[in-house]
């Protein structure tokens, strides 16, 4: 463990309620919603740019597995990531578990509920649903959905951070 202190990118959107502590770096335009918290005491968090963490989420890492959000992710309300990998272009669903080792490929899906357990790799383009999570399908077709996503989320983090919502 090394002391360390967030690297934020003035451009994003912190809520008043979220935390984010320790070795974190959060790129430019992503967004973090109300009671979400980020704690990279043991290792690493990076969150790539346009990724949005919302409401109620947890990111935390362990001794040997960082965090890396690539770009344009959205992570549900409520959903974990616990030291794992999650490539470009990525939905983790509401209330989804992603754990330590596992690593989700670009443009994939994690549905609501599901469990990714650890060192489990997911291909990329896939739909996971289930407790464990399965492939279900895999579809190149799914990337402008997840890039729409996170689009709305940047406009969204935008007006919050003008003040448009008190």
């Amino acid at each position: 463990m090394k002391k360390a202190k967030p690297k934020i990118d003035p451009s994003c959107y912190i809520a008043p309620s979220a935390v984010v502590i320790g070795d974190v770096t959060i790129e430019r335009d992503c967004s973090v919603w109300p009671n979400a918290v980020i704690r990279g005491d043991e290792n690493s968090i990076i969150i790539g740019e346009g990724t949005n963490v919302q409401d109620c989420c947890v990111i935390h890492t362990d001794e040997r597995h960082p965090v890396k959000i690539g770009k344009d992710v959205t992570i549900g309300h409520g959903a974990i990531v616990h030291g794992a990998e999650i490539e470009d272009l990525c939905i983790i669903g509401m209330h989804a578990t992603v754990l330590s080792g596992a690593k989700i490929g670009k443009g994939s899906i994690v549905g609501a509920n599901a469990l990714i357990t650890e060192d489990k790799e997911i291909p990329p383009h896939s739909l996971v649903l289930g407790v464990p999570g399965k492939v279900v399908r895999e579809d190149k077709g799914f990337m402008e959905g997840i890039k729409k996503n996170a689009d709305e989320y940047k406009k969204l983090a935008k007006l919050y951070k003008e003040g448009f919502f008190d």
